[in-house]
Parts: structure tokens; C-alpha cells; sequence
């Protein structure tokens, strides 16, 4: 999952850098609203992590510009402790949920999840798919009660997989949504793991469209 941190503070912003690509997201970053309006409208994030109080343009001004835009990523803004204001205005221009600074790694962790489920029409943190469950609380994969060993990037294709099933998943997505910008896009990394994938998962999980990409179903 591709995460965009939008926030000026360098420490914070750090902080929640580091935090988010420990949880296993490829994480993206823009100290400013020009920069993160451009982001947010020229890629494909699967949640966006959005302070208000920006320089060069505010984070309302950017969320309503995203909105108005059609982009529908979920957003989750960071407010003040006294911003009740500010959570109104957030709610208003489009946001999903907010975070009252100063707050736990843990919550915005689970926040983050549970707006990542809603918007792939998940209500439980548990996703199943045939004798396949994906608990994203914990990252664990089990088959029939089993627990699956997976590499953190197999875990990564996997989920991706799993918030987006019974569609079609081109290479690129895959590869976009599980890497920062700065991947090597014609990598053939991905062909590798779903290949890995498929070893560790009943036949018929992962299905080849051909010249598509990818698709998770459970089989008949």
C-alpha cells in the first residue's frame, strides 16, 4: 500500500516516515501544498496523511482541489488539539477521519487501516478469499487455520491483492502501489513474487489475465 505524508514539520514528517514504512507501506512525502497537490494529482496513492497548516497553499485548498478533481484516495487529516474548527473544515472539503496531534503511532496505524478497508468495501480486519485469510491487524496469512511464511514484499503483493479482489491488477499498479517513487519500475520483481506467491497458496488463487495483470479469486 502507497501512503502520501503530507506535512512540513521535518521531524514529524520523519517520524511518520519511518513509522509508516516499518508498518510495510511504501511511503511518499511533500513538505508543502503545491508539491503535495501535484502528487496527490498525478499518482495513485492508497491513502493520503494530510496536515492543514501548509506553506504555498493550505491543506483545504488541496483537498478540495483533489476532490473537485474526482480523486477519492482517503485522506486522513492531522488537526491541533484545539482545532475542532479545523476538523469541521477537514470533514467538510472531503476528509475520511482525523488525528488531534499530538497522538500514538499506534492509533494513526490502525486509523490508516481501517480507511484503506472501507475504501476497498472491507468492514473487518479480517479478508478472506477461499481457504485464504489475510488479518491485517497483525500481517498474518493463514490457509485453512495454517499460518504462511511470506518475505515482507510477498506480504505487500499479497495484501494488495486481497483489498482489491476479483480485479484485475496490471504489473504497474502492483509495482506502484508497493514501492516508493524511486523504484526501479521495469524491475520483473513482481513476476517473481507472484510466483512465490503461488507456491505457498492453493492452485488457482492468483489467476494471469493475460496481457492484464493479475486477479485474486477464490477459485470455484
Amino acid at each position: 500500500m502507497r501512503i502520501l505524508i503530507v506535512e512540513d514539520e521535518p521531524t514529524l514528517q520523519a517520524q511518520l516516515a519511518k513509522g509508516l514504512s516499518a508498518a510495510g507501506y511504501a511511503v511518499d512525502t511533500a513538505a508543502n501544498g503545491i508539491d503535495a497537490h501535484y502528487l496527490g494529482d498525478a499518482e495513485s496513492y492508497d491513502a493520503v496523511i494530510l496536515d492543514l497548516g501548509l506553506p504555498q497553499m493550505d491543506g483545504i485548498t488541496v483537498l478540495r482541489k483533489w476532490r473537485a478533481a474526482g480523486r477519492t484516495m482517503p485522506v486522513l487529516i492531522l488537526t491541533a488539539r484545539d482545532g475542532w474548527h479545523e476538523k469541521v473544515a477537514g470533514i467538510d472539503a472531503g476528509a475520511d477521519d482525523y488525528l488531534t496531534k499530538p497522538f500514538h503511532m499506534e492509533e494513526l496505524l490502525a486509523r490508516l487501516r481501517a480507511l484503506i478497508r472501507r475504501a476497498g468495501g472491507h468492514a473487518s480486519a479480517e479478508m478472506t478469499c477461499g481457504p485464504l485469510t489475510l488479518d491485517t491487524c497483525n500481517g498474518r496469512a493463514t490457509v485453512d487455520g495454517q499460518a504462511l511464511t511470506l518475505t515482507s514484499h510477498e506480504y505487500k503483493v499479497l495484501a494488495y491483492l486481497m483489498h482489491h479482489r476479483d480485479e484485475v491488477i496490471s504489473r504497474s499498479d502492483l509495482v506502484g502501489h508497493i514501492y516508493a517513487q524511486d523504484f526501479d519500475r521495469d524491475s520483473n520483481t513482481i513476476e517473481v513474487f507472484i510466483a512465490r506467491l503461488r507456491k505457498k497458496l492453493p492452485p488457482g488463487l492468483i489467476e494471469t489475465v493475460r496481457g492484464l495483470g493479475y486477479r485474486l479469486s477464490a477459485p470455484p
